[in-house]
């Protein structure tokens, strides 16, 4: 399977000639579904979903997200389906199983929005905006390492509880380089503590996982 960063929180996955999307959000560039089969989206934050880009999705598209995102698409030419903790599908040649339900938590007094990881082909676990536990041993994680709601230690601990082979920085969009050089630094570190590959792929490169 091939990774690609397409930018801040978005993902192209690929495999025998299909492509999968994750999170085609607003900060993330252009042509996010060029080529996709199928897309997967997390929750209704515009930096995970850009509606514009849905408008004239062509009628072969899949779409899987939560009921939340359903209803921001709307009427959209895709085809879309809502999809909950536990759920389990095939599409675009890759085996997906829903994991977790709800947002990390920000301030008190904002209410959590609904929250969908996707762990893909038992090998790939995004768990978009939260530290879900994945209920199984995770080879390659897609870690958030910058966020509102999120710290550098929460980021560190989140990687030694799954204790993945692989983990690549996500949600990174918005750091200056200043603050990619600290995620670098951080990733690393643990890394070595934990003889693993964790690290910051850069926007439009790409690595092969098994």
């Amino acid at each position: 399977m091939k990774l690609t960063k397409l930018g801040h929180a978005c993902w192209r996955l690929e495999k025998d000639g299909r492509s999968l999307v994750i999170d085609p959000g607003a900060f993330s560039g252009e042509g996010l579904l060029d080529g996709a089969d199928a897309v997967l989206i997390t929750h209704e934050h515009f930096d995970h979903v850009d509606v514009n880009l849905f408008k004239d999705a062509s009628p072969d598209l899949e779409v899987y997200t939560c009921q939340a995102v359903a209803d921001q698409l709307g009427q959209i030419p895709a085809k879309l389906q809502v999809v909950t903790q536990g759920d389990a599908f095939d599409t675009a040649g890759f085996h997906v199983r829903a994991v977790g339900e709800w947002h990390a938590h920000n301030l008190p007094d904002i209410l959590p929005v609904q929250n969908v990881g996707f762990f893909v082909d038992d090998e790939v676990f995004y768990p978009g905006d939260a530290l879900t536990p994945p209920g199984a041993e995770v080879p390659t994680l897609l870690v958030p390492t910058n966020a509102p709601w999120l710290k550098a230690a929460e980021t560190i601990l989140y990687l030694r509880y799954v204790r993945p082979a692989r983990a690549y920085s996500t949600h990174d969009g918005i750091v200056n380089d200043i603050g990619a050089t600290l995620i670098d630094n951080w990733l690393g570190m643990e890394a070595g503590r934990q003889k693993a590959d964790f690290r910051r792929i850069p926007v439009g490169e790409s690595v092969e996982v098994p």
